[in-house]
């Protein structure tokens, strides 16, 4: 059995630059909206089907656009790494939390919305997309 996580997590930004995190049903954790990429699927095609199966959002995988992969301890899997493939999404229509997702939060990338993070989001993704828009 792999210890290994293979997700596809999308860094969704509003027109605002704020970037949207979920929280799943019964843990504590902010992260990414994503998840596990089934086998002989393309991590595109994953998140395509995540992000409709937990925000209601329907989205070309064309305009997600390849960020990079990440690993970090996982957030809910203890002994488990997360390894995400993280792609770029821009939105500019209201997300509904939907399937195991009970809350969703845009927060400002500047800081971390006084909310308890998920390694991945919390040590290399939020500081990825601080560094990007340093850049910009």
């Amino acid at each position: 059995m792999s210890l290994t996580i293979r997700i596809a997590a999308a860094l969704l930004i509003g027109s605002d630059g704020q970037t949207l995190l979920v929280r799943k049903r019964g843990t504590q954790a902010f992260m990414q909206p994503g998840g596990k990429i089934d086998a002989g699927e393309q991590p595109a095609e994953a998140l395509v089907r995540e992000l409709h199966e937990e925000l209601g959002l329907c989205i070309d995988p064309a305009a997600a656009i390849y960020l990079g992969q990440f690993s970090a301890p996982a957030a809910n899997e203890p002994g488990f790494v997360v390894e995400a493939e993280l792609f770029q999404v821009n939105i500019d229509v209201p997300v509904t939390p939907a399937a195991e997702i009970e809350e969703v939060r845009w927060i400002d990338p500047a800081g971390d919305g006084d909310l308890v993070l998920a390694p991945l989001t919390r040590d290399l993704i939020l500081p990825f997309y601080r560094s990007s828009l340093a850049i910009a």
